[in-house]
């Protein structure tokens, strides 16, 4: 199950606040401004700053 599109429009990076979008293969989040990438585990994003993957450049995702 994808997560809905509702969810997508309310959900922001909880470490600078601006919006995120989903990855081009569904399976997590990203912030393109902080550069993080969030997993989404069993449908459920896992917002947590610590648990988050930093990477050099979101375009691939």
């Amino acid at each position: 199950m994808a997560l809905k599109p509702e969810l997508i429009e309310v959900l922001a990076c909880p470490k600078c606040k601006t919006g995120v979008r989903v990855s081009k293969n569904g399976k997590a989040i990203v912030c393109d401004t902080c550069r993080l990438i969030y997993e989404i585990k069993d449908d459920i994003p896992v917002m947590l700053i610590d648990e988050a993957k930093q990477v050099e450049n979101t375009e691939e995702y």
